[in-house]
């Protein structure tokens, strides 16, 4: 099994790394499940070049800019369809702030691939758009782990 773990990565202040660390090694220890973290993936898509200087040609070069982020699109595109069989989505403000995440989701529910969403959020401030994505809502992420032990204990 492998899980794609979604959420903000622009906007968010640490890209999102701590809470995807922590639940690639929740999932692996406890389940022997595999994750999809796009933070450790996006090195292995973008030349060292574009990994260095992508995020500046935003405001330098946005043709180029664009021509980057397409294959990261791309990329994570072809994996949700191919290799994940469930998402995890850390849905916070920062999330909203992107674009990222809404599409992965959107996708996701398109092609009925189960999403998990953790939100902090009131219920009234998410998009009900986003709602009607996730399969299932965690008011935290020890909440989501409870689900997921019940979900997959015997593998």
């Amino acid at each position: 099994m492998k899980a794609y773990l979604a959420g903000a990565i622009e906007h968010a202040p640490d890209h999102g790394y701590v809470w995807r660390d922590e639940m690639a090694a929740f999932l692996k220890n406890e389940f022997g499940h595999h994750s999809y973290n796009p933070l450790i993936e996006e090195p292995k898509i973008l030349t060292p070049e574009e990994s260095a200087r992508f995020r500046a040609l935003k405001t330098q070069n946005l043709p180029e800019f664009r021509k980057i982020v397409r294959k990261l699109i791309r990329n994570d595109i072809k994996s949700i369809l191919t290799e994940i069989d469930y998402i995890i989505c850390l849905w916070d403000e920062y999330a909203e702030s992107g674009g990222g995440t809404y599409g992965e989701l959107t996708f996701a529910f398109y092609h009925g691939i189960p999403v998990y969403m953790v939100t902090p959020l009131e219920l009234t401030n998410i998009s009900g758009w986003i709602l009607g994505c996730a399969t299932e809502y965690f008011e935290s992420f020890e909440e989501l782990k409870g689900f997921l032990r019940l979900k997959y204990k015997n593998g």
